[in-house]
């Protein structure tokens, strides 16, 4: 093997670099590669054959020294030797990619078989090389899976170009002035790595905002994994969304990823954000800043590449000066916002959000769509609208099932008009969030105080049903 080696050094040698000038490759300047081998001649002679074609080179000779290497910066490819000691390649190899890295892997052996080959293509190898090989053999192998990056790269940015052919963001209906706004900035700040924090009123279209910003970001091949903060037990989400090992907990009978692992290349959406308890909220930061979670249980911090969009349909701002959300954590999400506009002041989107809901629901359901007239668009236009798109969604498909346009909502009394709308004992006009209480407790009489059905109806979680009652002392 020490003749092999000396070989390989003096055919890669800097003045014998032309001889391979066959292969037609240019530089690859803006790659990096890590090579992992345990022997030293080796190691020399993929360095230098690397270093003169690459961006950057680094170098290992155990799996730990990689590990290390791999925590401090990204590499585009890894060039990996099957017999190291401690761990084998192949075996790491499996948990790299459970553990989300996308990049091609190149593994080397000495001692092929077709099991061997068959164990590297299972662990996700994107190429194989039998020891010893020439030059040319590796450069093209490196070759193949630059090129394959390259391709990944051109179809999602021709992809991307065909997108931005139509000026709508998917999902979000209507050409008012103040959804234009919203769409355009969706828009701007998808293809950016930054964390997203979207606010708006429940019902408003928070999740398609999410969903659109992964759609068009870089990540979109990737996962779009929603969670809602408040509709899981405090005491599970923390291994919901970190993962637990066997025996963290009563009732952990078993190992488990957490919603992390199962975003890793994609995007993990937090939704209704603020209902994190304080002490998970800290562990979230911690996240966010090192890119590392740790399961429950765990000593072990497992690297995760996810982009992390959150949203809440309440002020943050308050929130933090009453002590229920961490002023760190706030400006850890507030990188860059989106602020979606309630039903009731886009109300010109009407007509468009109603003929979008018919067709979409009508072919869905099986039903035939229903014919609407400009009284019937202005009875809907009169009214405020508290649970907004998803209310209007809701009255849609019920107004589908029973054939007509139900009316099961008081438009006079909440009048967006402020011309018709009623006045307090003070001579001012009813505030907001007296219309949405009277709303909200006419619906949940009309349930019979069955408050996950009026949830229901509203288009809101029942959590959030209790705690407006609460706060009302009903």
């Amino acid at each position: 093997m020490i003749g092999e080696i000396q070989k390989y050094n003096e055919e890669t040698s800097l003045g014998s670099v032309p001889a391979v000038a066959t292969v037609e490759l240019s530089p690859w300047q803006h790659q990096s590669v890590l090579v992992v081998d345990d022997e030293p001649g080796m190691v020399s002679f993929l360095h230098r054959s690397l270093a003169l074609r690459c961006g950057w080179v680094a170098t290992a000779g155990s799996v730990d020294e990689a590990v290390e290497l791999l925590s401090r910066r990204h590499f585009d490819l890894i060039v990996l030797d099957i017999a190291l000691p401690g761990r084998s390649g192949v075996e790491w190899l499996h948990q790299l990619r459970d553990q989300g890295f996308a990049g091609d892997v190149v593994l080397m052996t000495a001692y092929a078989d077709l099991e061997t080959a068959i164990d590297a293509l299972r662990a996700g190898a994107s190429d194989f090389l039998l020891k010893p090989f020439s030059v040319a053999q590796m450069l093209n192998a490196v070759k193949r899976c630059f090129e394959r990056s390259s391709l990944r790269r051109e179809n999602f940015v021709l992809r991307r170009e065909l997108d931005q052919r139509d000026d709508s963001v998917e999902g979000m209906v209507g050409n008012s002035a103040v959804i234009r706004d919203v769409c355009a900035r969706i828009k701007r700040i998808a293809p950016t790595p930054s964390t997203v924090l979207i606010h708006g009123e429940s019902g408003t279209g928070k999740e398609l905002a999410a969903r659109a910003l992964h759609r068009m970001s870089l990540r979109a091949d990737g996962p779009f994994v929603p969670i809602n903060c408040a509709a899981i037990a405090e005491e599970l989400i923390e291994s919901e969304l970190f993962g637990h090992v066997k025996g963290a907990f009563t009732g952990a009978a078993a190992g488990r990823e957490g919603l992390f692992y199962y975003a890793r290349g994609g995007t993990l959406f937090l939704d209704e954000i603020s209902e994190l308890p304080l002490p998970l909220q800290a562990k979230l930061l911690r996240v966010l800043e090192e890119r590392k979670v740790r399961p429950v249980g765990s000593e072990q911090e497992v690297p995760v590449d996810v982009r992390v969009v959150a949203a809440t349909n309440r002020n943050l701002v308050e929130e933090v000066a009453a002590g229920r959300f961490r002023r760190d954590l706030y400006y850890r999400l507030q990188v860059v916002e989106v602020v979606l506009p309630p039903l009731r002041d886009r109300i010109e989107d009407l007509p468009d959000l109603v003929d979008y809901f018919i067709g979409q629901l009508a072919a869905r359901l099986g039903v035939t769509e229903l014919a609407h007239d400009a009284a019937a668009l202005a009875r809907l236009a009169r009214y405020s609208w508290p649970g907004n798109v998803r209310e209007l969604k809701n009255l849609i498909e019920r107004s589908l099932i029973l054939g007509y346009f139900a009316d099961d909502f008081a438009p006079e009394e909440s009048a967006v008009a402020v011309s018709s709308a009623p006045t307090s004992e003070h001579g001012s006009e009813d505030s907001l969030a007296a219309i949405e209480r009277r709303h909200i407790l006419g619906v949940l009489e009309s349930c019979k105080g069955n408050k996950s059905e009026a949830a229901r109806r509203l288009g809101v979680s029942r959590k959030t049903l209790e705690r407006k009652c609460a706060a009302w002392g009903v």
